[in-house]
């Protein structure tokens, strides 16, 4: 690394000064309960993007890619999301059904990690999820795949100015 982008990239701002508190002493015992009222204060202050998070995923060897996702819904014990089974991703699923989530809002200094064993959910339900997308034709999409995503662990950060950040991990 040259030593002018080291220094740029040192330069830049974390996180904003206002940032949210968070004390996990009185975060709900139930990882999905504190997981929507996140997402809920992400979505009442407008954050681009708020559904959005990064999924990586393995093959059977080991050899990990990510990419950006959007969030389906979130349901009492899982998280959804939707691809095709033809995909890198599908793939990789199939051979491997281990994947991570990470949801990250900096404008409020927060993630979410959420790890996991992936299971399909029905042909029924990929094809009303195919159809619920905004401009959906009415087409079909047979390799159209939702996912569920069954937490093991759930781990929320949030930053510190102090930069004392705070992380309350849930094992399941």
């Amino acid at each position: 690394m040259t030593d002018s982008l080291r220094r740029q990239l040192r330069a830049l701002p974390d996180f904003p000064d206002n940032l949210p508190v968070f004390d996990p002493a009185t975060a709900p015992a139930d990882p999905i309960s504190l997981f929507r009222a996140w997402l809920g204060e992400a979505l009442a202050a407008d954050l681009p993007a708020a559904h959005a998070f990064s999924l990586a995923t393995a093959t059977a060897e080991g050899a990990v890619s990510s990419r950006m996702l959007i969030l389906k819904d979130v349901g009492v014990d899982a998280f959804y999301f939707a691809s095709t089974r033809s995909s890198r991703k599908g793939g990789e699923l199939a051979a491997n059904p281990q994947a991570a989530m990470n949801f990250y809002w900096p404008a409020v200094g927060r993630q979410i990690r959420v790890v996991g064993t992936v299971t399909l959910e029905s042909a029924e339900e990929s094809a009303a999820d195919w159809d619920d997308r905004p401009g959906a034709d009415g087409s079909d999409n047979p390799a159209w795949q939702l996912y569920a995503l069954h937490p093991t662990e759930v781990e929320f950060w949030q930053a510190s100015a102090d930069r004392h950040h705070i992380r309350h991990r849930y094992a399941l």
